[in-house]
């Protein structure tokens, strides 16, 4: 029997055998879960795989077991691109940090990241790896696929670290010396890529990629035939991108040799980086083409070259000038020398394209800077260039062909390296003409006395005399200027001059002025018997003719001469047919002078002599004591034209004509009639001084009183006063007082408002006030004046306000008055004045169509001279501008530049390229900017505009280069036009935008 201790043994052994064999079954349904699992996983049935290993994890108490669940777990995420991928991972090494299949964990998954091409993934893993835990066949793998996964993320020094290590591999030596050697290749280590390229080269998959690196690292050694060579090896079987760059090595191969006909086919034949050239590659085609004289195809790629700025682009700038010359393409070279002088690169290409630069200023025109500066600026830079002594004569000449006097004048002036007297006595000649044409008299004599202090050529000493005289008659110096009329005519040269012709005309306007019509007679005669063809001054002539004879109470020839101008169709015929009656008067031909006045009215029915006519009719009827028919013509004037000057005078003379028949209540009534009508007026006070004897012989001396208190401009208690106090301001104004004269005035107008002389008052107090330079004070007097009806002093009050308002730049009230200025003038030249402002302020006030009207009637009046019809062209085409109508902005500019000159002309011949850009004619539109250029430089602005215009146009014409360099151009050098610079720069932004397209080299905003 056993012990009771050995029973109690055996019962516990018995225990844990039946634990142990419990156990053991479930560990044995663990293993056969996970072997299934692990078939799966082989099988690459991932996601089976994956759902069983995390049962078996779950249900598994054994921790081996749980840890190599989490492995294959985390694989099969790997395998299946799961999103927590690497988050699985990262926590099986964190749960199961002691578990073997960590290293293999990290290993397994950057290999498979590796093979499947994702290499900053799998250099993720490979760092975490511990090298020394593995075996030797994983080592190589390893380092070989982390120096890879470093390379093809061009690191090349970590890659090179561990690609060295397995270059003595026999499965992964000749990969690693490939890749070692376009390392080398890619940092310009040619010897040793060569040495590591030779060691793999028998080797049929390195071929392809062997012969381009060979051949392009030969080409950069300069082995140029070798690469040539190499690179034709491969050049057939090559694939397009490969074929693309074996393209390039041997085009640049055969350039570099100098061999460009052979390197033309091979140039044109690279596809360039992604698609995109650089100007390096232009360059070099352009260049080939140069040399072989295909000038047309070098400008074509020279001119795709935007945004140089190295020697390259230089070189190209230069040799594309030189094309551009080759084709008579001179703007175009005058652009590209310029940019090519602009870089300093080479110094000698510099010089000479800063020469050409120079030379095609002088012979085409400069919108950039004037020609006289181009030159000079040259000179200054090179002053032992061997051109130099030809490049001063065309200096001299440039001042008088570029037309930039101004900028010359100034170079002349303060620059003591150019002091050549001959050209400055032309020069200070021309700026005086400019500043002629632009009504600166002062300014003008100026420049024509410094012009006379260089008297080195007779003629231009000639001329300056001349219009020196005319600037002074202009400016009403009219005793000088006779004097340079004189001096003028006494010069030997002045018969060669292109002002002789008109100097007859002028010295009888002069002496006309001063009033000596003996001498204006006999050089009117002179000029009307000469044989000019200027029909236009000879018909003024002959008017003025008659009007000095008629001054002079020689009525015969003075009717002679009228009827000259009559018949010449001179556009003042009908002031000759006027004059020519009122002659027959003072001859006692007086039926004549009815005939003339009375068929006045029917020959000239818009003249603005009718009512002078129709006045002048009545007084010679009442003359002639024909009351009836003098009555009738008064009321004929006031009837027509009501607002004539003359009207008052004609309702006084009828007064007085029915008062003397008897008539007198008729005549009261028509005197008190031009007293409401014309208060303040002299009529009116002639008509109150006249009722007064009508009523004191009716014996109504209270209703005189009555009526004359309704008058504010009578004041009976004071006309003595007033006419006391009026007397002693008119005397030191007729005495030429003019002080003394503006404070009697003063005092006249403030303690006498409303008085008798008030009006007269007003007028001279402004007029003193304009003469004196206080034109702000004269604006309140000359309005009294106009607000008043009509008188002697509403036009010439009307015209002063207006001009006064005008020269603030206040259009709406210059407006309000030269309105009435139109209708009211007497005097033709007011009329003009009053529609050829009312036109410019129109237009200021942005009133285009009422703007135009104006302008038309200005065109319409066949006296006005081309100044004034270039202005009224040039609101009609302005206005169509600004309203869209450019058919007749088109139509307006052409006119313009018909008879345009300065500034006008230069707008006109901007328009003119504008409207050719529109019809597409771009080279068209290019000369005439070109013409600006030469013939207007001094207008900076359509200068400017020009350019902007021209860049479009040869965008348009596929040459970018111009287009560019132009519009940068502007940009830099024309900031004094912010809305022209605004206009260069957005175009230049849509031209790089496209450009940049094609060329890698150009730079955009935002880049």
């Amino acid at each position: 029997m056993m012990s009771k201790n050995l029973v109690s043994l055996f019962l516990f052994l018995l225990f844990l055998t039946g634990v142990s064999a419990q156990q053991s079954a479930i560990y044995t349904n663990d293993l056969e879960e996970y072997n299934k699992a692990i078939e799966l996983y082989n099988n690459k049935q991932f996601l089976a795989a994956q759902a069983l290993f995390a049962k078996i994890e779950k249900t598994s108490d054994d921790v081996t077991l749980s840890g190599d669940c989490a492995y294959y777990i985390a694989n099969c995420a790997v395998r299946l691109n799961q999103q927590n991928a690497d988050g699985l991972m990262e926590s099986f090494v964190k749960n199961y940090p002691t578990s073997i299949k960590k290293n293999d964990a990290y290993l397994n998954v950057a290999h498979y990241y590796f093979e499947n091409g994702k290499y900053p993934y799998a250099r993720k893993w490979f760092d975490k790896v511990d090298e020394a835990s593995l075996g030797r066949s994983q080592v190589e793998r390893y380092r070989f696929n982390n120096g890879y996964s470093y390379f093809k993320s061009k690191r090349y020094n970590e890659a090179k670290k561990y690609l060295k290590m397995v270059t003595d591999s026999e499965k992964y030596g000749s990969q690693a010396k490939y890749y070692l050697g376009f390392i080398e290749y890619e940092g310009d280590n040619y010897a040793e890529a060569t040495e590591l390229f030779e060691q793999v080269q028998g080797e049929e998959r390195y071929a392809e990629g062997l012969s381009y690196y060979q051949a392009d690292m030969n080409f950069k050694l300069g082995n140029f035939q070798k690469a040539i060579d190499l690179a034709k090896e491969q050049y057939d079987n090559a694939k397009p991108p490969e074929k693309s760059e074996l393209s390039k090595i041997i085009g640049e191969s055969y350039f570099n040799l100098k061999q460009y006909a052979e390197s033309i086919p091979y140039l044109k034949e690279y596809k360039g980086k992604r698609g995109r050239w650089n100007n390096t590659d232009y360059y070099q085609l352009g260049y080939a083409y140069y040399k072989q004289g295909d000038y047309q195809s070098a400008v074509g790629e020279f001119n795709k070259i935007v945004d140089g700025r190295n020697s390259v682009a230089q070189n190209a700038y230069y040799h594309l000038a030189e094309s551009y010359l080759k084709l008579d393409q001179k703007q175009q070279a005058l652009n590209a020398f310029r940019n090519a002088s602009e870089m300093d690169f080479s110094p000698q290409i510099q010089e000479d394209a800063w020469l050409n630069y120079a030379k095609l200023s002088y012979e085409i025109g400069n919108s950039y800077e004037s020609v006289p500066q181009a030159i000079s600026s040259f000179l200054e830079k090179y002053p032992n260039n061997g051109n130099n002594e030809e490049l001063k004569d065309l200096l001299i000449d440039s001042y008088i062909t570029s037309k930039n006097y101004e900028a010359a004048l100034d170079l002349l002036e303060n620059n003591k390296s150019f002091n050549n007297k001959k050209a400055y006595q032309k020069v200070a000649f021309y700026r005086g003409l400019e500043l002629y044409s632009i009504n600166d008299y002062a300014g003008a004599v100026a420049l024509f006395n410094k012009s006379l202090k260089e008297p080195y050529d007779p003629i231009f000493t000639a001329r300056a005399t001349y219009w020196k005289a005319e600037s002074d008659y202009h400016d009403s110096n009219f005793t000088e200027s006779l004097v340079g009329y004189k001096q003028f005519l006494q010069l030997p040269e002045a018969d060669k001059t292109p002002e002789f012709a008109n100097l007859r005309y002028n010295l009888a306007y002069n002496y006309f002025k001063l009033q000596d019509y003996e001498q204006a007679i006999t050089n009117y005669t002179m000029f009307v018997e000469s044989s000019s063809n200027d029909m236009a001054r000879k018909n003024d002539a002959y008017l003025r003719l008659g009007d000095s004879h008629f001054v002079s109470s020689a009525y015969w020839p003075a009717m002679e001469s009228y009827n000259k101008a009559i018949e010449g169709y001179s556009p003042d015929r009908d002031y000759a047919a006027f004059q020519k009656a009122i002659s027959y008067g003072f001859v006692n031909r007086n039926d004549q002078k009815l005939e003339g006045l009375k068929s006045f009215g029917t020959k000239y029915p818009k003249s603005i002599y009718r009512d002078d006519a129709l006045y002048e009719l009545g007084n010679t009827y009442l003359s002639q004591d024909k009351t009836d028919a003098a009555l009738s013509a008064y009321n004929q004037l006031e009837r027509e034209i009501p607002a004539s000057s003359y009207v008052p005078k004609a309702l006084l003379k009828k007064a007085l004509i029915l008062d003397n028949e008897g008539n007198s209540n008729e005549a009261l009534s028509i005197f008190k009639k031009v007293a409401n009508k014309y208060p303040s007026s002299n009529e009116a006070i002639q008509a109150v001084a006249s009722a007064k004897i009508i009523y004191i012989d009716q014996g109504r001396v209270s209703d005189y009183a009555d009526w004359v208190a309704t008058l504010d401009f009578v004041e009976v208690e004071d006309a003595e006063l007033d006419d006391a106090t009026y007397q002693a301001a008119e005397t030191p104004y007729l005495e030429n007082k003019m002080r003394q004269a503006i404070g009697r005035f003063e005092t006249y107008v403030n303690e006498f408002p409303n008085g008798k002389h008030a009006l007269k008052a007003n007028f001279y107090l402004a007029q003193l006030y304009f003469g004196d330079k206080q034109k702000e004070k004269s604006i309140p007097h000359y309005r009294y004046v106009v607000e008043k009806d009509r008188s002697e002093f509403t036009e010439q009050a009307l015209a002063r306000i207006s001009e006064l308002y005008l020269a603030q730049e206040d259009y709406r009230n210059a407006l309000t008055y030269l309105k009435r200025l139109e209708v009211e003038a007497d005097f033709p030249q007011n009329v003009v004045f009053a529609q050829t402002n009312s036109m410019k302020s129109s237009y200021e006030l942005k009133q285009y169509d009422e703007a135009v009207v104006y302008a038309e009637k200005v065109l319409d009046n066949g006296k006005v001279d081309n100044s004034i019809k270039s202005d009224a062209q040039i609101i009609i085409a302005r206005s169509a501008m600004e309203t869209g109508d450019e058919a007749k902005a088109k139509e307006a500019y052409a006119e313009v530049a018909k008879i345009a000159t300065g500034k006008l002309a230069a707008e006109a011949l901007f328009y003119e390229a504008y409207f050719k850009n529109k019809e597409s004619d771009f080279s068209g539109s290019n000369a005439s900017i070109q013409k600006l250029a030469k013939d207007y430089s001094g207008y900076k602005y359509f200068g400017a505009k020009g350019l902007v215009l021209m860049a479009k146009n040869f965008y348009a014409l596929e040459d970018a280069f111009q287009a560019t360099y132009i519009l940068e151009s502007v940009i830099t050098n024309f900031t004094d036009y912010p809305d022209v610079v605004e206009d260069a720069r957005v175009e230049l932004q849509v031209i790089k935008a496209a450009e940049s397209k094609t060329n890698s080299s150009v730079e955009t905003e935002g880049n």
